[in-house]
Parts: structure tokens; C-alpha cells; sequence
């Protein structure tokens, strides 16, 4: 390999004219195939990738020395308005500042974890109407330049006398700035009616759409892709858990006809979501091997519908892994690549002219990665903007004298602490 390589750029998607345009430096990363480079970002965009220490630093650099890199996680599917809420006393709070507080605050947790762009669905209508809705937006906007968050209405009911109001606001939602519609049609009366609704709202504005159902019918879900097929920029549903439940046969129809309408499933092995009822993960392997597009989402964050919620897509890749039977790259793909492309967002790789979105794990192969994801440093449109940092320490003991990685602290300890031991950094 060249000292500089240079490939052709993919189209422009604004990051360039959007970034900081100063030079970063990411120097000795590990990447899966098995080599060690520099990779120079500049103005939004991977500019260079080298052997390690073929790279001149123009600006500031950082050492990625013992890490993996990869291209950074996407989260297709959590839910902003009401994350963070199940601890709270007495019945969640919607106020504005409520919402736009907890939004704020689930997205970055899950930026730390390494997703630098997430959907988040949001309830309108009721007695709330738009405010969660605005209060998601307004939190979109806080967020610029660390994270890009894009809001996906989801309106109660559509149908009949009753869901007229509700129809009215999904198209208000969507001018107001929802950039994707959604919905829970297994919960309408009518849940065709509901999914023709949301589609022709969604053909009207050119937006994509992302329905929540369990998928444990196989007549409606054959009768939502007959309406989905051809639809574009694309039909997302999840996290169809029922799917699992439901006979051999039945499951590969149901994906055949899936794969055939060109609809995507985000399954969320980390657990369910307000909206559906069932827990569990889709047949992951089942859908691909039908040509269906797998993606991963972590779902609900410590709400009502699931009290417990880490927000990590690494660990969603991890149980797809582990529980799924996925391959480890197969695994990460969903929780990245494919994630991304469920999104509209452009394809990422750690190649020359390709989007700074990345993500470097402390660690030497994706399954170790996968295993303890501790220490991470998120890229965000060429910048680094977030950091978490881990060490485990042990105390003086001969079983822990061949440790890898260990070195002792420098400054010797505090009067009446216990012995400084060696250091594991992970």
C-alpha cells in the first residue's frame, strides 16, 4: 500500500460544508482487516488512509494506538420523548422542557456509546399534540455538530371519525420538521386503513416511513407489503418479534414477501418498545437469508415499556452475535452499515473520500470489540466529540503479575488506601 492512497469521492452528502474544516490526525488505528494506519480527516471527510506513520499531522492528532476502527453506529430506532422517564415520581412529564431535557440526554448517552446519527420516534396528538414533537425538534437543534437526530412522527389512530384529527396533525408534524412517519397500526382499528394512510402522507411530502408492529399476523403483514411495495425512499418496520412465533413456513413467506416489496426490519435485540407487546428479537438469520435488510436499533430507554435500556449499539450487535448466531462483521454491519442505509444515510467506510463517521473501540478484533466495549472515541463529521475511558485495576497479587497491557500508577498511594496494584486499561 502507498504511503497515501486517494479513491474516488461518493456523492456529497453537506458534511464537508457543514464540519469543522481543521485537519485531524487519527494515528496508529487498527482497522479489520488487520492493518495498522493513519487516517487524516479533513473538512467532514476521510481525506487520506497510510501505513501507520506515513501521515503528516496538519493539525491535531490522536492516537489510536490499541484501538479498532470502524466506521461509527447509527441508531434506526429509539424513542426520544420518553426515555429517561421511568425512574421519574408519579406520571411522566411531558412538558416541553421535560421532553427536550430527557432527548437531549438519551442522544447523547447514545453518542458516547458511538452512534453519531439516530431516529427517534415521537407520539403526537392526545392531549399532547405536536409539543413532544417540537420539543424533540428543538432538541435536534441543540445537538448540531455533535449528533444528527432526525424525529419520526407516530400519530395514535388514523382511521374513521377518530383519527381524522390525527391525520391532520401528521402532515402538520411533517411540515414542522418530522422528517420520517410512523405509527402503530396494529393499535388502529383499521390498521390497513392506517398504513394506506401513512403512506399516501408520506408520498404527498416525499419522506420515508417506519411503522412499530409485532409482526405475528402473516395476512397483514403480506397486505402491508402489497401496499409497500415500490415505495419510495423506503418502508421501515419493527421490531416484529412476532415473527419468531410464528410456524417455519409462515416466517419465510412473510419474509419472501417482505424481501420482494423491498421492506426493511430494525429488530431490537436489546429488548421491546411502547407500542408493541411482544419481547424478543426477530428471525434475524431467517430474513437475510431471504434478502430482507436487517438492521438493529436499541428501542426503548428506561421508560414504561422497559424500565432498564443501555442505548449501546454495541451491545445490540453483541446479542445478535451471541444469541443471534450472526457473525461478528455481520452483527456490527447491522448496528452500522445497514442502519445507516435504513436512514438514508451515506455508506461510510475507513477509505479515502468516504464521510468522517467513525468509531475507535480499545481492543485488536470486532469479536473482542463486540465482547468488552469499554474505552471509545466517537467521530463525528471529522471531529472528535465524544470520549469514554475505562481501567480496571487489580490489587498487589501474584496471579496478577502477567496481565496484558499492565503498568503500575506512577504516584505512590494515599495514607490508609488500599496497595496499588497493576492497571488494566480497557
Amino acid at each position: 500500500m502507498s504511503a497515501e492512497s486517494k479513491q474516488p469521492q461518493p456523492p456529497d452528502d453537506g458534511a464537508a460544508t457543514t464540519a469543522d474544516s481543521t485537519s485531524l490526525l487519527l494515528s496508529h488505528a487498527r482497522l479489520t482487516d488487520g492493518r495498522t494506519v493513519d487516517v487524516r480527516l479533513v473538512g467532514g471527510r476521510i481525506e487520506a488512509v497510510g501505513t501507520a506513520g506515513s501521515l503528516t499531522p496538519v493539525g491535531a492528532r490522536v492516537d489510536l494506538a490499541g484501538y479498532l476502527l470502524l466506521p461509527a453506529a447509527a441508531e434506526p430506532h429509539a424513542h426520544a420523548d420518553t426515555a429517561l422517564s421511568a425512574d421519574s415520581p408519579g406520571p411522566v412529564s411531558y412538558a416541553p422542557e421535560d421532553v427536550q431535557r430527557r432527548a437531549t440526554e438519551a442522544a447523547l448517552l447514545q453518542l458516547g456509546h458511538g452512534a453519531t446519527a439516530l431516529r427517534a420516534h415521537v407520539r403526537i396528538g392526545d392531549v399532547h399534540a405536536l409539543g413532544p414533537l417540537e420539543a424533540v425538534l428543538q432538541a435536534r437543534r441543540s445537538l448540531r455538530g455533535l449528533a444528527d437526530l432526525t424525529a419520526v412522527a407516530v400519530p395514535r389512530l388514523l382511521t374513521g371519525v377518530a383519527g381524522a384529527d390525527g391525520l391532520a396533525m401528521l402532515r402538520d408534524a411533517v411540515k414542522m420538521g418530522a422528517g420520517v412517519v410512523g405509527g402503530c397500526p396494529d393499535l388502529d382499528p383499521d390498521p390497513a386503513g392506517y398504513v394506506e394512510a401513512v403512506l399516501e402522507v408520506a408520498a404527498e411530502h416525499g419522506v420515508p416511513v417506519d411503522l412499530h408492529t409485532d409482526g405475528d399476523d402473516p395476512a397483514r403483514l403480506a397486505r402491508l407489503a402489497a401496499m409497500a411495495g415500490g415505495m419510495r425512499p423506503g418502508v421501515t418496520i419493527g421490531p416484529c418479534a412476532g415473527l419468531g412465533g410464528l410456524p417455519a413456513d409462515a416466517v419465510r413467506r412473510a419474509a419472501d414477501q417482505l424481501a420482494a416489496a423491498g421492506v426493511t426490519v430494525v429488530c431490537l435485540p436489546q429488548g421491546g418498545c411502547d407500542g408493541t407487546e411482544r419481547r424478543g428479537a426477530a428471525p434475524v438469520r431467517l430474513l437475510r437469508a431471504a434478502g430482507v435488510r436487517v438492521a438493529a436499533g436499541s428501542g426503548a430507554l428506561r421508560d414504561v415499556s422497559n424500565p432498564v435500556g443501555r442505548g449501546d449499539p454495541l451491545e445490540a450487535a453483541y446479542l445478535l452475535a451471541s444469541l443471534g448466531g450472526l457473525p461478528a462483521e455481520e452483527a456490527y454491519a447491522a448496528v452500522s452499515a445497514e442502519a445507516r442505509e435504513v436512514m438514508g444515510l451515506p455508506e461510510v467506510r475507513v477509505e479515502a473520500g468516504f464521510p468522517a463517521e467513525l468509531l475507535a473501540v480499545r481492543g485488536e478484533r470486532l469479536s473482542g470489540v463486540l465482547s468488552l466495549a469499554y474505552s471509545r472515541i466517537v467521530v463525528h463529521r471529522g471531529r472528535v466529540v465524544a470520549r469514554t475511558s475505562a481501567v480496571r485495576e487489580y490489587c498487589d497479587s501474584a496471579a496478577a503479575l502477567d496481565l496484558p497491557r499492565q503498568a503500575r500508577p506512577e504516584r505512590p498511594p494515599e495514607p490508609g488506601s488500599p496497595p496499588a496494584g497493576p492497571v488494566v486499561r480497557s
